[in-house]
């Protein structure tokens, strides 16, 4: 089939078709680039436990290390936090970056097929509106990178696949599996693509041939269905895709597929109130009158079948799109069909397929018709293509911070309890713990068995002084789900600050770590519950070690390892370390400067000591000891005895009734 040369789109070269498509997908995902982390970015950015070479290894070795076993994707969140850190800008550049590649490799795979309009299909990939979700939240990293290496991997086939008989054809069979493989340990709905390159193998030639077509993509197959068997294993057993909420029958689950199919295709076709979390639909009881959308699958499908002598394009267009959705409607468990059974990134590379036979249809239409409505269709095509990126352009803007994409969120789903709880911490984490209390009730109204609700709950009671009622929302959330790590952790802090319940809160913070051995947080507490019993000091060292180990981040576990470690004289170098690290993570804590100063004048360091005290006392002018403390740092060196006296002064006026200090003053004055 010769690919018409009538637009000017065809007639760029390969270097300026990409440098349109990565200029054009830079501009629509401009709003994008500089937003934060939203939903569960932070889930998936490598977190501190896993920042080292070791963490590395765990990547791949420990299935329970990251939120979704993807060993590739998460090496490559591991490598980028190695270039950029924490720096959001980073994460979402490396996202675009990997959206325009696809779009300039399905270019030039259409090319190499030789489908008309491929340059179209690549302008209309890059800036369409359902693909915002998978390009502006960093956690969909794994659509991006896993459809560069499926595009390869199907490049690279293809290159087998004209070659053969050639000495490179080998060496390119091997390198497309080599990709495949990459893909699959990056995301596992690629497992499709050994049966997409069947369907544009029969599109071609008209038929599949076992011994040319199929035996060579049988080891693809095997290691698809490996992969996705294995994905849908680690949904159950370790994501929690099972229960209840995920007790559906064949028939209803055939259904389900059905009205999802229309569904993405109806936002592909029209991409009209798109939002994050769309309303879950109650399948045993609307299941019922989804027949029509099954019916309307089997004759779409009988119907491309029937007029396959005519043309082939549409029914391999049709059987691409259902076949990469396969793994997406309902078959198969996966955690998110408790919020939704739909979501907008679940299509990202099933869009090609309609997208490049639309984009097909329209080349071969304008090639064909008069000079003057080429000009006109082609115009029309760039206007359709602007519309299209002025909405991914405008929807961007709801990636761009985490209010503003659960406040979009609500306002097409209003009955969204999973909004209203990521509003409720997004309150409380800004200080208005009030509107999050809010949101919070507002999670359980819709949804009482939500157990994170009852937590965060917790936690803002907690804040506001109100233990018992704190207490209670914990305990609901534990009622809810026993192994809730961090709702014991929460308990048991909670109890700590209760008067004679200090035994209870042990018990809760040793099951959470039991629970969740590398939960950092846990360990800081457990370490902090050991140090107020006798003789547990050693112990209590080794959860705050343990605590740093897995968050080195966490200012205050530095700190509190600090504090035991200065109860052992042999360990005062130590504990200096620990300080300055929490100092350095928290250079405002006026408490752990005050400390790091009585370490460093207790090991003679008196000069170093006064710069701690003087900075914690600018930083806490009320903080009285601090002056009594700098007052005896300052005796310490030479020519200070003027400013003790001073500060000895000032700590008197506060604390008069302190005889012993009256006394120190008396000596530095003298006669």
């Amino acid at each position: 089939m010769e690919v018409p040369r009538t637009s000017p789109l065809f007639r760029l070269s390969p270097w300026w078709t990409a440098a349109l498509i990565f200029g054009v997908t830079f501009a629509v995902y401009w709003p994008a680039m500089h937003g934060g982390m939203v939903w569960d970015d932070d889930a998936h950015v490598t977190r501190p436990g896993l920042q080292s070479a070791a963490g590395l290894w765990r990547i791949w070795s420990d299935l329970h290390a990251t939120q979704q076993y993807y060993p590739l994707l998460h090496s490559a969140f591991w490598i980028e936090h190695q270039l950029w850190g924490d720096s959001t800008l980073g994460y979402h550049m490396a996202n675009v970056l990997m959206h325009a590649t696809s779009a300039c490799l399905l270019v030039l795979l259409l090319r190499r097929l030789r489908v008309p309009g491929a340059g179209l299909a690549g302008l209309i990939f890059a800036v369409h509106p359902v693909c915002v979700e998978s390009v502006a939240w960093i956690s969909e990293q794994k659509n991006t990178l896993s459809l560069v290496f499926y595009l390869l991997a199907a490049l690279a086939y293809v290159r087998f696949d004209r070659g053969r008989g050639q000495a490179a054809a080998t060496r390119a069979y091997v390198i497309a599996t080599l990709l495949f493989a990459l893909a699959l340990l990056t995301k596992s709905v690629t497992a499709t693509l050994p049966a997409a390159l069947l369907v544009i193998f029969w599109w071609e030639r008209g038929r599949i041939d076992w011994r040319r077509d199929v035996s060579p993509l049988l080891p693809w197959l095997v290691l698809g269905m490996a992969s996705g068997l294995f994905t849908s294993w680690i949904e159950r057993t370790i994501g929690g895709a099972k229960g209840g909420e995920f007790d559906l029958t064949f028939a209803q689950r055939c259904l389900l597929a059905s009205r999802g199919l229309w569904f993405y295709l109806g936002k592909l076709l029209w991409p009209e109130h798109l939002v994050l979390i769309y309303p879950r639909w109650d399948v045993p009881s609307q299941a019922g009158g989804w027949t029509l959308y099954l019916a309307a699958a089997v004759l779409v499908t009988v119907a491309l079948w029937l007029g396959r002598r005519r043309s082939r394009g549409p029914l391999a267009a049709w059987l691409l799109f259902v076949g990469t959705l396969f793994p997406a409607l309902g078959f198969f468990n996966v955690y998110p069909f408790i919020f939704s059974y739909v979501a907008d990134h679940f299509q990202y590379q099933a869009t090609l397929g309609i997208i490049a036979a639309a984009s097909a249809g329209a080349a071969l239409l304008f090639d064909r018709a008069a000079p003057a409505f080429q000009a006109c269709g082609w115009a029309i095509a760039l206007v359709a293509v602007s519309g299209l990126a002025l909405i991914s352009n405008a929807h961007c803007e709801t990636f761009a911070d985490q209010r503003a994409l659960l406040e979009a969120t609500l306002e097409q789903n209003k009955g969204c309890w999973m909004a209203h709880d990521g509003l409720g911490v997004w309150y409380k984490d800004h200080g208005d713990p009030g509107r999050a209390i809010g949101h919070f009730q507002e999670a359980i109204r819709l949804r009482r068995d939500y157990p994170q609700a009852h937590n965060n709950l917790g936690l803002c009671y907690e804040d506001r002084g109100e233990l018992d009622r704190a207490i209670a929302e914990f305990q609901e959330a534990l009622r809810l789900k026993g192994d809730f790590a961090e709702a014991h952790n929460n308990l048991g802090s909670a109890l700590g600050r209760s008067p004679g319940r200090s035994a209870e809160a042990m018990a809760e913070f040793q099951e959470a770590v039991r629970l969740q051995p590398e939960f950092a947080e846990a360990h800081d507490n457990l370490g902090t519950a050991l140090m107020k019993m006798p003789g547990r000091l050693n112990d209590a060292i080794a959860q705050y070690e343990q605590a740093v180990r897995l968050g080195p981040a966490l200012a205050d576990a530095h700190a509190n390892l600090g504090n035991a470690l200065s109860e052992l004289p042999d360990r005062l170098g130590d504990a200096i370390v620990q300080y300055e690290e929490s100092i350095r993570l928290n250079p405002g804590n006026a408490g752990v400067r005050n400390n790091l100063g009585l370490a460093l004048n207790a090991q003679g360091r008196s000069t170093e000591a006064v710069a701690q005290f003087a900075e914690a006392l600018r930083l806490m002018p009320a903080f009285a000891e601090i002056r009594l403390n700098l007052a005896i740092a300052l005796l310490g060196i030479q020519g200070g005895k003027a400013e003790a006296a001073e500060q000895l002064e000032a700590y008197l006026q506060v604390r008069p009734a302190n005889d012993t200090t009256r006394q120190i003053l008396a000596q530095i004055q003298g006669p």
